[in-house]
């Protein structure tokens, strides 16, 4: 094991704790119950970028619960794929909860809800059926305690769990055994990470760190990205487990660090570490176009 800095302080994991979240739903036999697909649950463990196929998984999420996009509480973002917040302007549409990066997440939180006949209003609360139910899985797959996690609101409005990085790294390089999980949780980390690396453009989008990372990895690489600089990766091949925190929140310093400490680890080929020249080595641009400097991991 390498670390640098405090790993065992609480840190909020944000979306990256969305695969564990997924795989709660998947082991209340919500998502066998009301027949989601491998695209649905890999929306569901994701942060998509609002592109039309993104939209139309989730619509089908909600259909299948029998739900509106009414129900969804994560309120309104424009779409992070500049060319569908455009198409969306152009067509005089606002932006609605369905276009929120989170709304994957939200849908699998309401089919937890619905199957419980937990009530869909006030999903959000911690003590609503759904989150609690979700907390102590995170807490399972997590290793620790349910009262030692913190617990915060997220930017979606759900329960945001701030947890040791320590413990986040050792539960993402699991991913890679699930036999290492408590038996309850084996196949659902076996089914949501497998949606994951068989569907990476679902978890985050085009041009997105994620996905692109989870493309180079051919199978052999699941990660999930959070807000505030928090980034998680599973080294499904090499059995490892990562975990980074930006101190300041930036999240530019995520591409860079992630994709050098995967090649020093031999996770990434060099030619796979190529095909990620552009989140590796990022390059800054003035507001005339001009390359006037660039991001590199030190």
């Amino acid at each position: 094991m390498s670390s640098v800095g405090d790993i065992d302080g609480p840190a909020f994991m944000r979306s990256s704790a969305k695969p564990l979240i997924c795989a709660a739903v998947v082991a209340s036999g919500a998502a066998d119950h009301f027949g989601f697909t491998d695209q649905e649950l890999a929306v569901a463990s994701g942060s998509h970028s609002g592109e039309p196929y993104h939209v139309a998984a989730v619509r089908s999420m909600l259909a299948k619960i029998g739900l509106s996009t009414r129900a969804l509480a994560c309120g309104p973002h424009l779409p992070l794929h500049e060319p569908s917040a455009k198409a969306l302007a152009a067509a005089g549409e606002a932006p609605g909860a369905i276009h929120n990066n989170c709304s994957g997440k939200h849908a699998a939180i309401l089919a937890l809800a619905v199957f419980r006949g937990a009530p869909p209003d006030g999903y959000l609360a911690a003590d609503h059926p759904a989150q609690v139910e979700i907390l102590k899985g995170c807490a399972a797959l997590l290793g620790l305690a349910p009262d030692s996690m913190a617990i915060g609101v997220d930017g979606c409005g759900i329960p945001v769990i701030g947890v040791p990085m320590r413990a986040a790294a050792v539960c993402f390089a699991r991913f890679s055994e699930p036999e290492r999980f408590p038996a309850a949780w084996r196949e659902p980390i076996r089914r949501v990470v497998g949606a994951m690396v068989a569907f990476p453009q679902y978890v985050a989008g085009t041009g997105r760190f994620d996905t692109d990372l989870m493309e180079a990895g051919a199978g052999a690489i699941a990660c999930k990205g959070g807000a505030e600089g928090y980034h998680a990766t599973a080294a499904l091949a090499k059995r490892l487990g990562m975990t980074v925190k930006v101190a300041d929140g930036n999240y530019r310093a995520i591409g860079p660090f992630v994709t050098n400490a995967l090649a020093r680890h031999g996770v990434l080929s060099r030619a796979q570490a190529d095909t990620l020249a552009r989140h590796a080595e990022p390059k800054i641009k003035n507001y005339a176009g001009t390359v006037v400097g660039e991001i590199v991991a030190r």
